[in-house]
């Protein structure tokens, strides 16, 4: 039998129990949570460090670091932030949120490919950070998705 959102549930079960949030959902939400703590934590720790105590590789990244990196860096954190706590309020509106956080991610991982000096900067083994971001993200947008689609989001 399915419900009217076409989701499997079990012959006499009302859609009220199949609905109902399961354990796990609140500790993968809780880690969204944390995750994007940590991204606002990292984000407001590089704009406000000062560039002249880095080492010359760092102050040299600082310095091929576009202002629109910056700001999409802004943008998918605070929004993801945001996004998380829409999920830890079990809101709908939390998988759009997470998809703009995302879309900011790529952008600002973007750089790393369309500006010659930030690429010739950042060493090959740099890169593996930014792809396991955006690929967090990615599932992080996918467990909003989910969530909504089997109705534990309102």
């Amino acid at each position: 039998m399915t419900d009217e959102t076409g989701i499997d549930i079990e012959p006499g079960a009302s859609t009220a129990e199949a609905n109902a949030v399961p354990g796990w959902f609140w500790v993968a939400a809780v880690a969204v949570l944390l995750w994007e703590a940590v991204g606002c934590f990292m984000y407001v720790s590089q704009v406000t460090t000062d560039p002249a105590t880095l080492p010359l590789d760092q102050r040299a990244m600082w310095a091929a670091t576009p202002a629109w990196m910056i700001g999409a860096y802004a943008v998918a954190v605070w929004v993801g932030l945001i996004g998380a706590v829409l999920l830890l309020m079990r809101r709908r509106l939390a998988a759009p949120v997470l998809l703009v956080s995302l879309i900011a991610v790529v952008v600002q991982f973007s750089a790393l490919a369309l500006v010659p000096q930030l690429r010739e900067t950042t060493s090959s083994d740099m890169l593996a950070v930014p792809i396991f971001i955006i690929i967090a993200g990615y599932i992080i947008w996918q467990f909003a998705k989910l969530s909504s689609k089997r109705g534990w989001l309102r």
